[in-house]
């Protein structure tokens, strides 16, 4: 349910900009163009989707010949399927609209950059764990309603010109408000296998499963605290999860650079002279000025999570190993065993 929202929320966002597009350049009546639009999307989701079918549905994959054939050749069927909209749009062009074509050309590239891609590290940040999912949006969310409310009580300095209404005191006070609720949600979230647990799907019962061992980094451990802090707390140590330290550094993103998302679509806005996305929700505007923030996070947590927390998928490498043809898994098993033997961690085979 949470991939099929993520996907009408994205989906939702291209619709808001790519109409701006076509009200801005008044493209209306090019030839084909809002089809184009829309069969781009289609393919660039095919090819994101299917990446997440072929990394984290091998096993049922493996099962299904139809699937097989597509998830092997998936990317070439991508690159002919994207061929196949690029020849149409060169075909289309009319002589007294190139400028206005290639604008929108442009314009529908971008858009998808925007949406299509920041929603899929959405999606692969939730296979990491519903943790991952939950404490970067919880904590944009939080630091968009604090700094709102502090800067409305205490606001009184100016923070950019592009956006008249934020002051320095709402930007401060969402910052410490933030880190503190995405400390304690960190510490609340840890405790349950439901959050923390990759999200793997199992053949054998033909569903998502969210069990484990939790790892280290959802494990209370005991920290020695700073002299001055032990003075002033007469405590020596805390126990904390380890997460709850990587929380301090989403949070911190969320407060301090995520409001830049929002920043630069007010200067999108104002470079276009519109007050919002769309519509769609009365007193906010469209869906877009809602998540203008979150897909820049989600980058950032993706980035955090490759850079910083998750080595090899040892469940990824084995689905992937389980879709090889049998001679290249004996041919592995083969390796890995020598590899295991020379490292001491097996004994040979005794011959008889």
């Amino acid at each position: 349910m949470i991939l099929l929202l993520v996907l009408s929320i994205q989906v939702k966002c291209f619709h808001e900009i790519i109409t701006i597009g076509y009200r801005v350049y008044r493209s209306y009546d090019l030839p084909w163009f809002r089809t184009l639009s829309w069969y781009f999307l289609l393919c660039v989701n095919y090819f994101f989707y299917g990446e997440t079918v072929a990394d984290y549905f091998a096993t049922f994959v493996q099962r299904e010949e139809q699937l097989q054939f597509l998830i092997r050749y998936h990317r070439f069927i991508s690159f002919a399927l994207y061929l196949a909209g690029f020849c149409m749009f060169v075909l289309s062009l009319v002589k007294k609209h190139y400028r206005l074509q290639f604008y929108m050309f442009a314009w529908t590239h971008v858009t998808l950059l925007i949406t299509v891609t920041q929603s899929h590290l959405v999606i692969q940040n939730l296979f990491e764990g519903m943790i991952w999912f939950l404490v970067p949006i919880s904590s944009v969310i939080c630091n968009d309603i604090t700094a709102y409310l502090f800067g409305f009580f205490f606001g009184r300095t100016p923070l950019i010109k592009l956006s008249p209404k934020k002051t320095w005191e709402g930007f401060i006070g969402g910052f410490f408000s933030t880190v503190v609720f995405g400390f304690t949600a960190a510490y609340v979230l840890s405790k349950y296998q439901y959050f923390v647990c990759p999200v793997e799907y199992r053949s054998d019962v033909n569903s998502f499963v969210t069990e484990c061992e939790p790892s280290e980094l959802f494990r209370l451990q005991s920290y020695a605290l700073p002299p001055f802090l032990q003075a002033v707390l007469r405590w020596e140590t805390v126990s904390l999860y380890p997460f709850q330290i990587h929380s301090v550094a989403l949070s911190t993103f969320a407060s301090l650079i995520g409001p830049f998302g929002g920043f630069f679509a007010s200067g999108f806005k104002r470079a276009f002279k519109i007050k919002d996305f769309a519509n769609t929700i009365p007193g906010h505007g469209g869906i877009m000025d809602r998540f203008d923030c979150q897909y820049l996070m989600a980058t950032f947590v993706h980035v955090y999570i490759t850079s910083f927390i998750r080595g090899p998928n040892p469940s990824k490498v084995l689905q992937q190993l389980l879709v090889l043809q049998p001679e290249q898994q004996l041919n592995i098993y083969r390796t890995l065993k020598t590899h295991l033997i020379e490292k001491g961690l097996l004994q040979p085979a005794l011959k008889v």
